[in-house]
């Protein structure tokens, strides 16, 4: 009886393993450059979010009309770390459009002026929220991103 040769392949799984590895963590790295995730803190944005509803956001740095917009609370002393941190809020208007009536006297504006370049007026859902109408402009450069969905 004679012997055959066995051609073996050479063991993959480890390659395969090191590959799978290597796009996960590259994934990783590009999703978190590119979502975040937040918690609602109050009740400025009911009915659509409650408090303590977990956020996804999406990055980006030019919110339309109408988005839900994440950006750093701009209501804190020189020296001071506003709480919260982060403010959620409905993107009321954006540079070019018409100064909303209820915030002309919070951003010192007179009727018919348009929203400067760089610079956004939001408003939360809810009547009683602090927004545009209490702290004036919000500097485009301090959003954070969009929400996509609550998770």
């Amino acid at each position: 009886m004679t012997r055959r040769a066995v051609a073996r392949r050479p063991d993959s799984l480890p390659v395969l393993a090191g590959v799978t590895v290597l796009l996960c963590g590259t994934a990783a790295i590009v999703l978190r450059s590119r979502l975040a995730l937040v918690r609602v803190t109050g009740s400025s944005m009911a009915p659509t979010f409650a408090d303590g509803d977990r956020l996804l956001v999406r990055r980006t740095v030019r919110p339309r009309r109408g988005d839900v917009a994440v950006f750093r609370n701009p209501v804190a002393g020189p020296d001071t770390e506003p709480d919260p941190p982060w403010l959620v809020k409905r993107v009321a208007a954006v540079p070019g459009d018409r100064v909303p009536e209820e915030t002309l006297a919070a951003v010192g504006a007179a009727r018919g002026a348009v929203v400067p370049p760089g610079r956004l007026i939001v408003r939360g859902d809810a009547e009683r929220s602090l927004d545009s109408r209490q702290f004036g402009y919000v500097s485009a450069t301090t959003v954070l991103g969009t929400v996509l969905r609550p998770l």
